[in-house]
């Protein structure tokens, strides 16, 4: 029977057999395998003394249930995310990641419907945390990363550097269980984040390089994890943030082959000089990117300042379209690589690709993964390629438990079709006869701005309590910095005068800013149906004044 993996596992197995290979290069740190497994089972040490670890196994356990305490990561990119996710995974707990970009009202909601019982973040986010801490009665252990902010260390809290300093490096006596969870948490299509639960293997299989992207066959064990690493491994820029699962899938794969990550030194802000310089200084080999928000500035540096990049074999998009003009400008300047379009998602794990060389940029058409499918409308039956129906992309084998807390949704997500537990997280698609499927996009109100995903009944939601709305409609109208940009369609209350700083002020209040529309266009009556129920395809029209 093969073998099945743990996270912590595969990188203690890999830190055995390279110690001395570079692992993460972070602006002056050079942290190699041997350092990165030292400092996170100082880490692992820290939490099991602090109480947190495994409270039971799974057995009996619902698919929206956790059998562990669990750990937020609420950090900029930088050694200490990997360091905290390796490290709660050797002590049995369950990390998640928090974005850094929420409000208190967000970040209050996130932390107590994760029941986080430690958190690990970066200085500059104590005074948020102040604001919410009293609230959330199981949080018992604050780590705090020393930044360039100048915060001081909030009151019951451990300067995470001083707390690896001083504990014991030998890991907790504790064996993780491949049925230990990987939890990730993304929006809900109310806009609420949902943590997706992953057993630890099979989203190793799934998305984190378990298997080789594309293919079927999984590694046996860990000495071929070890073997995989033999040839030296890829050195990879991580450019997204390692709160989003592509930035934490490259990272995993990138160790199962033996590599390094490197992470720029402003994780704060998209720098292209900066990811270039280190591209160019590092002997980079992979490039990740989300669509074209990324891609253009990156582009447009490469055509103002030449690189010599003799290393770069391909560059990664994943998350948001990066489109194909967008494309052939990058491959104009970088003739010899190769640019891989990976669509996954939080529910499925890697599903499927496309690869455009110069001369032959495309996008929106994929060959499928293994375990990909479509599956009709009604979720009956999955297609065979080359049935007319316009279906759901589903994913089947590794797929999610389920959702954190959420039965219902754990099922209408995670559908039983054909005797088969599918993942059908709701994007519409094709499969052609020549086996290739086309993506038609996301079926629900998702509006895709820079690769982050803004759920219009969200941001509806922030708006509707100023005073001057008496009816509000969120959609998204295409956008060449952002891939799509969020617009509020608005109708005033009576007497009412338009009021946009208002209005942003009110919905700034409620959700990060980066969800904040971009342009507010007001008009004299919201189209609705007769159940009351938004007319998205006219909000759409408006926006885009049609």
């Amino acid at each position: 029977m093969p073998q099945e993996f743990t996270l912590a596992s595969v990188f203690a197995a890999v830190a055995d057999a390279y110690p001395d290979r570079d692992a993460i290069v972070f602006r002056d740190r050079r942290l190699s395998y041997a350092d990165v497994l030292d400092r996170s089972n100082r880490l692992a040490r820290v939490l099991a003394e602090a109480g947190l670890g495994a409270r039971s196994e799974r057995d009996g356990l619902g698919g929206h249930e956790s059998h562990q305490d669990h750990l937020g990561l609420y950090l900029h990119n930088g050694n200490e995310y990997v360091e905290g996710m390796l490290g709660a995974y050797r002590a049995r707990v369950a990390p998640f990641n928090v974005n850094y970009r929420y409000v208190a009202e967000e970040l209050r909601y996130l932390l107590g419907d994760a029941a986080a019982g430690g958190l690990v973040y970066h200085a500059r986010f104590a005074p948020l945390l102040a604001e919410v801490r009293d609230e959330l009665p199981d949080l018992r252990l604050l780590l705090q990363v020393a930044d360039d902010s100048g915060e001081p260390l909030l009151d019951g809290a451990v300067d995470y550097e001083e707390a690896l300093a001083a504990a014991d490096p030998a890991p907790p006596d504790v064996e993780p269980s491949p049925d230990d969870l990987y939890i990730l948490y993304t929006g809900g299509t109310t806009g609420m984040p949902k943590g997706v639960l992953w057993r630890q293997h099979d989203i190793y299989v799934g998305a984190m390089g378990g298997r080789p992207f594309g293919q079927a066959e999984v590694l046996p064990d860990l000495d071929a994890v070890v073997a995989a690493g033999a040839g030296g491994g890829a050195r990879a820029v991580v450019t997204p943030p390692l709160m989003h699962g592509a930035a934490q899938w490259l990272t995993f794969n990138t160790f199962t082959g033996g590599g390094a990550i490197l992470i720029p030194d402003d994780p704060s802000r998209l720098d292209p000089v900066g990811i270039w310089d280190l591209a160019e200084r590092e002997g980079v080999n992979t490039l990740q990117l989300v669509g074209d928000a990324f891609a253009r500035p990156l582009v447009e540096e490469l055509e103002r300042s030449s690189r010599s990049l003799p290393s770069l074999v391909a560059v990664v998009n994943g998350g948001a379209p990066f489109t194909p003009a967008l494309k052939e400008r990058m491959l104009d300047q970088l003739p010899d690589i190769f640019l891989l379009d990976a669509v996954g998602a939080s529910e499925t794990g890697a599903q499927m690709g496309q690869t455009s060389v110069r001369g032959a940029a495309t996008t929106g058409t994929f060959t499928p993964g293994p375990d990909t499918v479509v599956v009709d409308a009604a979720m009956t039956r999955v297609l065979e390629p080359g049935d007319d129906d316009t279906g759901w992309l589903a994913q089947r084998g590794y797929v999610p438990l389920g959702y954190l807390g959420d039965p219902d949704k754990t099922a209408r997500t995670f559908p039983v079709v054909g005797g088969v537990r599918l993942a059908v997280p709701g994007d519409r698609a094709r499969w052609r006869e020549d086996g290739i499927i086309e993506l038609l996009g996301r079926d629900s109100v998702t509006i895709n701005s820079g690769g982050e995903k803004i759920y219009a009944e969200e941001v509806e939601m922030a708006l509707a309590p100023h005073p001057s709305v008496a009816d509000v409609v969120v959609t998204g109208r295409p956008s060449e910095r952002w891939g799509q940009e969020v617009v509020a369609v608005v109708q005033l209350a009576e007497g009412a005068e338009p009021d946009v700083e208002g209005l942003l002020a009110e919905a700034a209040t409620h959700v990060a800013r980066y969800k904040l529309p971009k342009d507010v266009v007001f008009v004299e009556q919201i189209q609705r149906s007769p159940a009351g129920k938004a007319d998205y395809r006219w909000a759409k029209a408006q926006a885009e004044g049609t």
